[in-house]
């Protein structure tokens, strides 16, 4: 999940909205990217997942769910958002919890 999502930020650094929508190749990799986070957390246990009410568990699984089945109407400019705001977040609060040195 920290892997896919700290790559996720790493493709996206620097891009707007608008590139990912141009660029057919990285919009692809990052949607399949974010794809992979939202397995992920949905494959953490639910007991593990209620001691760390910090990540919201379910707003990454339902984004995941939106991006498999609604993938002919994705908002990038949603997207980069999410990649923008809530991803380094994320990344920050995972690394606490496994304890790994911030990058």
């Amino acid at each position: 999940m920290l892997d896919h999502a700290r790559q996720a930020m790493i493709l996206s650094k620097g891009k707007s909205a608008e590139e990912l929508l141009d660029n057919r190749v990285l919009g692809l990799a990052i949607i399949r990217l974010m794809e992979i986070v939202g397995e992920a957390a949905n494959r953490v246990p639910h007991e593990k997942r209620s001691k760390h009410p910090q990540i919201p568990w379910t707003s990454i699984i339902s984004l995941r769910n939106r991006l498999i089945h609604g993938y002919d109407a994705i908002d990038y400019e949603i997207l980069w958002q999410i990649l923008n705001h809530d991803m380094p977040e994320l990344v920050f609060s995972l690394e606490r919890i496994l304890g790994i040195k911030f990058k």
